[in-house]
């Protein structure tokens, strides 16, 4: 793992290195790992959440070196340079049409899929519902039991690459249209209501004592 992230190290501080081979073979490799759950953009310590850099530095790396292609399942045609991810059966994952999600994507068993959208870099974890037109952008990372309701906006977070992504931790429930943006965290079996809008820089005012508390 170390040589796969000084590779990408390199590359992304010398961009000519993109027309190398190794190069080339190391962000699809991080690409795939990420598919399948063996790498995170951002992952939880016992000191918090951390941010992998060089993992999102792939991920803007690999847009430029991906090629152009038509994607066709059954009468449906896409012209895209990331392809749709695969093998839902075997992973046991239950997706309802028109539900996509993008190869780089990690989908855990027993994930639900109404028709909606998960973007590259995400990660969706165990039993989770992602609801109908709910959509999990770029690096999002979502927990175990989560309950994304119908329209839900997960703001992607590419860049800066040293900024969080959203996360939303194990048990969360996020009520019908809410969006969530700009890398902000919710917490364990939180409870969030329909239509609200939380950033990176919203205010938590804590109401629950004598005092309000932010």
């Amino acid at each position: 793992m170390n040589h796969l992230k000084s590779t990408i190290e390199a590359a992304w501080d010398d961009r000519s290195k993109l027309q190398e081979p190794e190069t080339l073979t190391a962000i699809r490799k991080v690409i795939d790992l990420l598919d399948e759950g063996t790498l995170r953009v951002a992952e939880p310590t016992p000191d918090g959440w951390q941010v992998n850099e060089w993992v999102k530095k792939a991920v803007l790396m690999y847009f430029p070196i991906q090629p152009m292609q038509t994607i066709t399942t059954g009468p449906f045609e896409f012209y895209d340079k990331i392809a749709l991810k695969q093998n839902y059966e075997a992973l046991g994952v239950r997706v309802v049409p028109h539900a996509v999600a993008r190869h780089g994507a990690f989908i855990a068993k027993g994930v639900i899929l109404m028709p909606s959208y998960t973007n590259i870099g995400a990660y969706v974890d165990e039993g989770t519902m992602v609801d109908t037109w709910a959509t999990v952008g770029s690096c999002a990372q979502v927990g175990k039991h989560v309950h994304l309701s119908g329209g839900v906006g997960l703001g992607g977070v590419l860049e800066p690459v040293q900024a969080a992504p959203v996360i939303i931790e194990d048990g969360a429930f996020i009520g019908s249209r809410s969006i969530l943006v700009e890398g902000c965290r919710i917490g364990k079996e939180a409870v969030i209501g329909a239509n609200v809008c939380i950033t990176g820089s919203t205010k938590i005012i804590d109401v629950t004592g004598n005092e309000s508390i932010e």
